[in-house]
């Protein structure tokens, strides 16, 4: 039975957003048009998340180092939070930069506006493993919450561009091998579908203010270890079994080349009745929200996904779990209402 898909548009832009629209399309776009993405090119890459790390940690929120065996994690915990949930956090770079220091601000915010801890999770990506690592290691992230005794119903996974792949992945998976499924889902900016003709012909492949869609083909056939270009289709969570999915929330700029996942896949979970809130803000640039205190629209986005994330992790709504893909009588929830980011997370 499909359920019920909820789609929002936000169309007010702040001059700040305009400015930093303009900044990524004038200095960004050109060197991520260019990049070698060979293993020459992407070596200087860990650079940006060491330099991260120099920057100044956001206020009001404690910082706990995780060992999970051959990766890392980081528990952000802001005051005042619920320890009894979680939010597991999947960093964006396209499988191939970022990771713990680059979105302290964005887990940080997360933390505060949802009132649970996040682990933000430093999961293993290209060159040292393809894409079958990464979920493996976020898949062994949800095991080692769910080994702590934490109920799946207050868990909720959230990640931005491929992170936003990750959550999927990682949700699915869990079903597929058995375990619980999480919560809720909340992606933003997710790269969902490898396929990239509809992007290619979409008006946004020219309009995205950085990020190029004519390098997604290589970086796909990189994840994939596929030497021809050759991508299986049963490798994009849009083409997955989306059966006994949680509540999802899915947020996307409005003319990122991204866009048509996002709504691909939204109108896939209502189809296979998944409850699902799809928000596509005009004037921003591709995952916004990990720009945090930057933005006045980044701030009133991870507000949303704080709220979303207390709706359906709410003690109230939480019941007890099953195992299979098979859980009759999940109900319908929607994310409704606003929420401010009460902690300082400069």
């Amino acid at each position: 039975m499909a359920a019920e898909l909820v789609v929002d548009q936000r169309q007010d832009v702040s001059l700040r957003a305009r400015v930093v629209f303009g900044a990524a399309r004038l200095a960004l776009r050109p060197l991520l048009t260019y990049w070698p993405l060979t293993t020459w090119g992407m070596r200087p890459l860990p650079l940006i998340d060491m330099a991260a790390r120099l920057l100044p940690s956001p206020r009001q929120v404690s910082f706990e180092p995780v060992d999970l065996g051959g990766f890392g994690a980081e528990w952000a915990c802001a005051a005042g939070h619920d320890p009894n949930g979680a939010v597991l956090y999947f960093h964006g770079g396209a499988f191939v930069v970022c990771g713990l220091a680059t979105h302290r601000h964005v887990v940080s915010g997360i933390s505060a506006s949802s009132g649970l801890p996040v682990l933000s999770v430093g999961y293993r990506h290209l060159p040292v493993t393809n894409l079958a690592g990464s979920v493996d290691d976020c898949l062994s992230a949800y095991r080692a919450v769910l080994d702590e005794g934490m109920n799946p119903g207050r868990v909720v996974f959230a990640g931005d561009s491929a992170g936003g792949y990750l959550a999927f992945a990682t949700a699915m998976r869990a079903l597929a091998d058995g375990l619980p499924a999480p919560a809720g889902i909340a992606a933003l900016s997710p790269w969902l579908d490898f396929d990239t003709s509809t992007k290619m012909a979409h008006p946004n492949a020219a309009r995205d203010a950085f990020a190029p869609v004519t390098r997604l083909p290589r970086l796909a056939a990189m994840c994939l270890d596929s030497a021809d270009g050759t991508i299986d289709p049963a490798h994009s969570p849009v083409n997955g079994d989306l059966t006994g999915l949680p509540p999802v929330l899915l947020l996307a700029a409005e003319s990122e080349m991204l866009l048509p996942d996002a709504e691909l896949m939204a109108n896939r979970l209502a189809a296979a009745g998944v409850p699902c809130t799809l928000q596509v803000w005009a004037g921003q640039v591709h995952a916004f929200p990990v720009l945090a205190n930057l933005l006045p629209e980044s701030m009133a986005a991870i507000a949303e996904i704080g709220a979303f994330i207390r709706q359906v992790s709410a003690p109230a709504a939480v019941a007890e779990p099953s195992r299979t893909r098979s859980r009759a009588g999940r109900r319908s929830r929607r994310a409704s209402g606003r929420a401010s980011v009460s902690a300082d997370v400069a």
